[in-house]
């Protein structure tokens, strides 16, 4: 038994040598994407236009779903003792569609909403997560992690911030701050490409 437990920590030693090994070698970046793209120029702009698409084509579509809604509702306390048994069954079901729809609509429109958004932003994540590739291979990144992973007690090397790397690559301008933060952090060398002056 004695035998199997040395042999269990020589084993677990050795995994830990060579794990401190290993890493010497490995680049850890961090990537935060909600930051990245507020980079880019012109991308407050959607704002604007979700708060259009929410106000005009969001609202109009639950208005037009509550019409269509009220209106076979009332055709059918209209009709339905007349209304053969099928047709009747259909009317039912119908009516049963429309009303999950409106009682759901929150969920729907939030995932309509999403949607749209995701339309809007896909531009503006190609070019980022083009330029994130490039960068992690330039810059030979073995793992990149979420920014919002790290932990808020110890603050992360901003050399190693590929959100202000992949802004550079676009030359998107970036905030004073961030540009004399990584002038200190980088010795004092050239200014981050795209820097706001």
């Amino acid at each position: 038994m004695k035998k199997l437990l040395l042999v269990c920590v020589v084993a677990f030693s050795a995994s830990l040598l060579f794990s401190n090994t290993a890493s010497a070698q490995q680049k850890i970046g961090y990537f935060d994407e909600q930051q990245t793209l507020l980079f880019f120029p012109g991308i407050g702009k959607i704002d604007t236009l979700m708060q259009s698409y929410q106000n005009d084509s969001l609202r109009g579509e639950f208005e037009a779903r509550v019409y269509e809604f009220n209106k076979a509702d009332s055709n059918f306390k209209k009709d339905s003792a007349t209304m053969p048994a099928k047709v009747r069954e259909l009317a039912i079901k119908d009516l049963t569609q429309k009303r999950a729809t409106l009682v759901n609509w929150q969920q729907i429109g939030q995932q309509m909403y999403e949607a749209k958004m995701e339309q809007l932003l896909n531009p503006y994540k190609q070019k980022m997560y083009e330029a994130l590739k490039l960068v992690i291979a330039e810059q030979k990144y073995t793992y990149v992690l979420n920014a919002q992973a790290l932990s808020q007690y110890a603050v992360p090397p901003i050399l190693d911030n590929l959100g202000f790397r992949v802004a550079m690559k676009l030359k998107l301008p970036l905030p004073k701050e961030v540009e004399d933060a990584w002038k200190a952090a980088s010795g004092g060398g050239a200014a981050p490409a795209g820097a706001k002056k």
